[in-house]
């Protein structure tokens, strides 16, 4: 298994970026998970933080972790924001696609987070089913930029750059095309996003959209992100699996 530091140039928002890659010591094609990070955070921190390249040893799985700064992966249409959105759906795939041995189409990748990238991931989901054809979230802020939830200060500002609705994943998921819609969620039990978590979780019953959802013993921390995403990988891993049967 190797794992890649790379720098890249992103058209979308033209500069230069980075990436962490998990990447197996096989014979590709291979599926590709994108892993988003969180407010805080840069594409280093699934790696400092957990042991997912452990977890990731036995797997056909290529790992992209992208940065994605502060943006919450949304195209940021004021004078000076740049277009995250279309650098993680865009760029970021089609570098990955070029540049390794890949399943290059949406049955062969999935999008996973946490907290802003549990978001991100769900978003990307449905926003883009042609490009990632599952989606997981752990601890994800899944109220981001919904009229329904009071945020904290400094969340209400960047949200409130966009188009209202536009990122709003409660209005996302009912213009969804329920056979395109691959859902895994997570939250622990004390976490102050729980009730995002549980909101979304039973949007999603009512329009009969087939998900996964966990409520786990844990707060936001690492620690439970780090025992949580080995469920992230069994569920993709089963995904892809599914997908290939259906070949």
């Amino acid at each position: 298994m190797a794992f890649i530091t790379v720098e890249h140039w992103g058209n979308s928002i033209s500069k230069t970026n980075g990436m962490n890659i998990i990447l197996p010591e096989a014979e590709g094609p291979f599926p590709v998970l994108y892993l988003l990070h969180g407010l805080g955070d840069d594409q280093t921190n699934w790696a400092r933080w957990t042991s997912i390249e452990r977890y990731a040893s036995t797997l056909r799985l290529m790992i992209v972790m992208p940065n994605g700064e502060r943006s919450f992966y949304c195209n940021d249409p004021s004078a000076t924001g740049l277009a995250w959105e279309d650098y993680i759906s865009k760029n970021v795939v089609q570098f990955v696609d070029n540049a390794f041995p890949t399943i290059a189409k949406a049955s062969g990748r999935a999008i996973a987070g946490l907290s802003m990238g549990g978001y991100g991931a769900i978003m990307h989901h449905l926003r883009h089913p042609d490009v990632f054809s599952a989606a997981c979230s752990h601890s994800g802020a899944l109220g981001f930029n919904c009229p329904r939830f009071e945020i904290v200060e400094h969340i209400q500002k960047l949200s409130s750059v966009f188009p209202r609705g536009k990122y709003d994943l409660f209005a996302l998921a009912r213009k969804a095309k329920k056979g395109q819609v691959s859902v895994r969620l997570d939250c622990g039990a004390d976490d102050f996003l729980l009730a995002q978590n549980r909101k979304f979780h039973e949007h999603l019953l009512k329009l009969g959209i087939e998900h996964a959802y966990q409520e786990n013993p844990g707060t936001h921390e690492w620690p439970y992100w780090d025992k949580h995403i080995v469920e992230t990988l069994e569920f993709v891993m089963q995904h892809f699996a599914k997908a290939k049967k259906r070949k």
